[in-house]
């Protein structure tokens, strides 16, 4: 399958992080999200009901980088493609991209990220 709905550079404030001081205020987050599915079902018909709907993804997305605090960049990852993957049953692979746009580092950096990519069954493709 190689049609895919695109998400791209959704823009939230969290408090994550694993460092002393990281939690205490709020830091920009940038998250992209890649969904593969048949689209053609929802092309045809021009049906929102046979798609995903990528506002209730955003609003997924933003719940968890905003009301959320984690250590890891690998958990809000986790914690996203496992919610869209549990409410969109159609969806057969999630990529999800998380990028900390201010990381901690000593030196000039313009973000640091992860991405994970994993199917239904909790599996990461090979």
């Amino acid at each position: 399958m190689s049609d895919r709905i695109l998400l791209r550079a959704m823009a939230f404030d969290g408090r994550h992080g694993a460092l002393p001081g990281e939690k205490d205020a709020p830091q920009p987050f940038e998250v992209d999200v890649e969904m593969t599915l048949d689209l053609a079902p929802a092309g045809r018909a021009d049906d929102l009901a046979r798609t995903v709907d990528y506002g209730a993804v955003y609003r997924l997305v933003r719940r968890i980088v905003e009301t959320t605090s984690r250590d890891l960049l690998e958990a809000i990852a986790e914690e996203i493609a496992a919610g869209i993957l549990a409410d969109w049953p159609a969806v057969g692979e999630v990529v999800v991209r998380v990028r900390k746009m201010r990381p901690p580092v000593d030196g000039p950096l313009a973000w640091a990220g992860v991405e994970v990519r994993r199917r239904p069954d909790g599996r990461s493709p090979a």
